[in-house]
């Protein structure tokens, strides 16, 4: 097998440009996969990350009163909204006994995002790597919550039924992939580059830091990975993201 990489920025495009064909396989957050599946299509996964613990916190303003996320009561909360941003921010808002729907949501991109917060017109935002780096290192923003342990935070490789793929090109990619994770532990300065490309020098730094920081390994997709995404497609339901219950295929585009 020999993938060719097709660079887009927006994740929560996949299901479309899937459909469009303009690639086999997209790689996104959690959450795509399972709206997209919410949406009428027919989902399968190919191979996950290893869980992504420090991408992602909610941030306030370091001279906020903001104390607790019960305090975000009401407020808008500035986040890629319909990325696994919503569920992180979802599951963080159940320990303090609250809905999505207490929160007044704002789908705001990531560097407009900081400059809200900056500028008070939002209380909090949801962010994640770099821009999560790279606004602590500013020292104007302070961790109301981090991401953890919450949700597992995987990035997730998958296709639709539509792209034809069979289970042994599936498989063959997730080898792929975990070849590519180990190239990536070996030089992170190299992968680091190549992620900020283009970018300013504080961008490379974030770049490598967050690489050089994360467990690369990747896995195929088995049951415990379906049930991960499964548990994350209930609580969407709970908050009303989901109009409808969903059930992860546990069959996974395998025949029965």
């Amino acid at each position: 097998m020999k993938p060719e990489f097709a660079a887009y920025t927006e994740g929560r495009e996949t299901a479309d440009r899937l459909t469009r064909g303009e690639f086999d396989i997209g790689g996104t957050g959690s959450t795509p996969p399972i709206l997209a599946q919410a949406a009428g299509l027919s989902v399968t996964y190919a191979a996950a990350s290893a869980p992504r613990p420090a991408n992602g916190a909610i941030l306030v303003s370091k001279a906020s009163d903001i104390q607790s996320v019960g305090d975000l009561k009401g407020k808008p909360v500035a986040l890629v909204d319909g990325s696994f941003l919503t569920y992180f921010l979802a599951k963080q808002l159940e320990e303090d006994g609250f809905r999505l729907t207490d929160v007044e949501r704002r789908d705001i991109a990531p560097i407009a995002s900081s400059e809200a917060l900056r500028d008070g017109a939002v209380s909090a935002w949801v962010a994640m790597a770099p821009h999560l780096e790279q606004s602590l290192a500013s020292g104007e923003f302070r961790v109301l919550a981090n991401c953890g342990n919450l949700i597992p935070n995987r990035s997730q490789f998958w296709t639709i039924e539509a792209r034809g793929l069979s289970a042994e090109t599936l498989q063959d990619f997730a080898g792929e992939l975990k070849l590519l994770g180990a190239q990536i532990a070996a030089d992170p300065e190299k992968a680091a580059a190549l992620l900020s490309a283009g970018g300013e020098e504080a961008e490379r730094r974030a770049w490598t830091r967050v690489v050089s920081e994360r467990n690369w390994q990747v896995i195929t997709a088995g049951d415990a990975l379906l049930r991960e995404q499964q548990a994350e497609a209930d609580t969407l339901y709970r908050h009303g993201d989901l109009v409808a219950q969903l059930t992860i295929d546990t069959k996974n585009g395998k025949e029965s």
